[in-house]
């Protein structure tokens, strides 16, 4: 393997890219609460910027489903409904499960590794009764997993599944208990990896994103297995 130089390029990032990122944040913080309207002018003034890279950042948002644009209207910011949790989630395992495949053909001990320092950050998190923590934690994992694919694609995909993921957490909280099982979930999932076991891998994933399901909406996923026909 090649090291990395520390004196490579310094990558600018433009404007328009900021203003898409921090209004990711924005949504997946809750501080742009689901169905509520963005306001150009408004956004301009806080952000401090004109409106021509104002709405090119916020067309990006648009294009990748945080935002709906009405007509006569303006831009609403998607709610997650719980079919529109469901149908997130087909995208999400689909991502995960590719980036995992990606990762056992490469180097899957030293991510396992990786995810492991994570999962017990999570557990002192949950035997602490932090679950704001353990929320953290679990985005953390995830996006340390898709990373670790080293596809600029899955990465890209996976920003927005997370930012809806957070949205998830707070709109529809009251069903999102937080369970001491979760911690369980991500180590098995992370020791699959240190196993270099990638049947297992998958099959965890598979397992790991229905339950999420089940979680925030209550109730079962209707969607059909993808490793098996319909």
């Amino acid at each position: 393997m090649v090291a990395r130089s520390a004196l490579e390029p310094v990558v600018q990032e433009s404007t328009p890219s900021v203003i898409a990122r921090r209004v990711r944040e924005a949504i997946g913080s809750g501080e742009f609460p689901p169905g509520s309207q963005v306001s150009e002018a408004a956004l301009a003034a806080r952000l401090g910027v004109s409106r021509g890279p104002l709405r090119e950042g916020l067309q990006r948002v648009t294009q990748e489903g945080l935002l709906l644009s009405i007509r006569n209207r303006g831009l609403f910011v998607v709610e997650m409904t719980p079919d529109n949790v469901r149908d997130m989630y087909v995208a999400r395992e689909a991502v995960e499960r590719a980036a995992a495949a990606c990762i056992h053909r490469h180097d899957p001990v030293a991510t396992g590794r990786a995810l492991l320092a994570i999962t017990r950050t999570m557990g002192r998190a949950a035997k602490s009764d932090r679950p704001a923590e353990v929320s953290a934690a679990d985005i953390a994992f995830h996006e340390t997993l898709v990373g670790a694919s080293r596809s600029p694609r899955l990465i890209r995909m996976h920003e927005t599944l997370l930012t809806e993921t957070r949205m998830c957490i707070h709109a529809l909280e009251s069903t999102y208990v937080f369970r001491e099982d979760r911690v369980a979930e991500h180590r098995a999932i992370a020791q699959s990896f240190v196993d270099a076991d990638a049947a297992r891998t998958d099959r965890l994933l598979v397992d790991h994103m229905r339950d999420a399901v089940i979680r925030l909406t209550d109730r079962p996923s209707t969607q059909p297995d993808p490793g098996t026909s319909t």
